[in-house]
């Protein structure tokens, strides 16, 4: 199974970049992994929220394939502890022939990113920014396979 990270925008901050790429060259030892950024939109500031989403999101779609299982980060979805991430991945691998996880921008996603949506998680019940949610979220695939092998990175 491929997976892949969608990421609106660039990432920023050097230091999460940094980290970002660390996570990803680690997890490519365990698994197919890719990060794929969509480039930010020009003249925001003339487009309301809801039509930025709407862009986004229409960018997005077109980097998916049909039969993508598309997994959303989002403050609603489901929270796992890292253990049960490691289950729930394991058991994405045996179902999906590619898994897709997509980041949002700061307004998050539009409804027809939600609707083409096969699952949502969450990070945390705390908000963090979506430049932070990068890399904690590149960290936490890499300790779900590390838990998978069953190598002593994750500690319980």
């Amino acid at each position: 199974m491929k997976t892949v990270l969608i990421l609106i925008g660039r990432t920023v901050n050097k230091h999460f970049a940094a980290g970002i790429d660390d996570y990803v060259g680690r997890t490519a030892h365990y698994m197919p992994f890719e990060v794929k950024v969509i480039p930010e939109l020009k003249n925001t500031k003339s487009l309301t929220e809801s039509q930025q989403k709407e862009r986004e999101g229409e960018l997005a779609l077109k980097l998916l394939q049909p039969s993508d299982t598309l997994v959303l980060l989002d403050e609603h979805g489901q929270e796992l502890r890292s253990v049960e991430f490691a289950a729930w991945l394991q058991a994405r691998q045996n179902t999906a022939r590619r898994l897709v996880f997509l980041i949002g921008g700061p307004y998050g996603f539009s409804p027809a990113v939600y609707e083409r949506a096969n699952e949502k998680l969450s990070l945390s019940r705390m908000t963090f920014s979506h430049q932070m949610v990068r890399l904690v979220f590149a960290e936490q695939i890499y300790r779900a396979c590390t838990i998978m092998r069953g190598e002593p990175y994750h500690h319980e």
